[in-house]
């Protein structure tokens, strides 16, 4: 695997060259748009078998065939994309997906909402985190056994600003606001990286955690919220601020290909993280908290009765 380049904020490269991925094959969830699909796009470019983990199977047969046949690929790539359908909000859904899959070398965790109004899912969850911490929690530990390199997690500079209650992770003591459980279930991902990677290293196990965050990018995850305003925020406000996906995908490809150790976190390099080419990022304290990542997980384990399989 190819050295990556040097992390320092200093010396950063305009790094945007994936590797050639023949042979490899990623799982990607969230394929069908935004950070996802650029995600998807670059592997398959680079010669990988891309399974698009989706909600809408015609959507994602629609995004396939374009990624497989389209210029993307370029001149003799060999890569291909396949179409899976899951929801990582129903446990249900996560399970099914899992046993349909045999070997994978990347799973790539990167489905999310933002801005829902409470809501619970199919299992008693609320929306938010189900979807964002709990479903790709359990993903993640069914397909351990199967990986043969990395779980890349997806973050947001949002878990900044992220207050987790272990006790109340439903929302069900305390007043639900939007953004503060999408900023909790970030922090939440970042918690549940370092701790895989604590869990993967005491094990023995050679696979390895990492994680990404994409800073001011445009996509489509406030569409599914019900508001106007945050609808236009996440794809045009974004757009006149921020990266194109394409770019904003990067640290996600960077994480997931490059020869980098458990538990890096890579993110945009320029001010505040917003824009710029992938470097290492910032963590907030609590997501450096070991004991409060060890009991996130064991509850993340009681509620989806999903536990680590080493």
């Amino acid at each position: 695997m190819p050295k990556p380049p040097d992390l320092r904020r200093s010396r950063v490269p305009r790094w945007r060259d994936v590797p050639r991925q023949d042979g490899r094959r990623f799982v990607v969830t969230g394929a069908s748009s935004g950070i996802g699909l650029e995600t998807a796009r670059a592997l398959v470019g680079a010669g990988a078998e891309v399974v698009l983990a989706v909600r809408d199977r015609s959507k994602g047969e629609r995004v396939a065939a374009g990624l497989s046949a389209g210029p993307s690929a370029g001149p003799g790539a060999t890569g291909r994309a396949e179409v899976r359908v899951l929801d990582v909000a129903d446990l249900s859904s996560v399970h099914d997906f899992a046993e349909g899959l045999d070997r994978v070398d990347v799973l790539v965790n990167n489905a999310g909402v933002l801005g829902m109004p409470l809501g619970r899912t199919v299992d008693g969850f609320e929306t938010t985190l189900a979807t964002n911490h709990l479903g790709h929690f359990a993903l993640a530990n069914l397909l351990l056994p199967r990986l043969t390199d990395r779980v890349v997690v997806t973050g947001s500079r949002s878990h900044l600003h992220g207050r987790l209650d272990v006790d109340d992770l439903g929302w069900e003591r305390r007043t639900y606001r939007p953004y503060a459980a999408y900023a909790a279930s970030k922090l939440a991902n970042l918690l549940f990286l370092a701790e895989l990677q604590r869990r993967l290293t005491a094990s023995g196990s050679t696979l390895r955690a990492t994680g990404a965050h994409p800073g001011s990018t445009a996509t489509s995850i406030t569409a599914s919220s019900g508001s106007a305003a945050l609808a236009w925020v996440g794809s045009w406000g974004h757009r006149l601020a921020g990266m194109e996906p394409w770019q904003g995908a990067l640290p996600t490809l960077y994480a997931a290909t490059m020869d980098v150790p458990g538990n890096t976190y890579v993110g945009p390099h320029g001010p505040g993280e917003m824009q710029g080419w992938p470097t290492t990022a910032r963590r907030a304290p609590a997501a450096l908290d070991p004991d409060l990542a060890r009991r996130l997980w064991e509850r993340s384990e009681e509620l989806t009765g999903v536990r680590f399989p080493f």
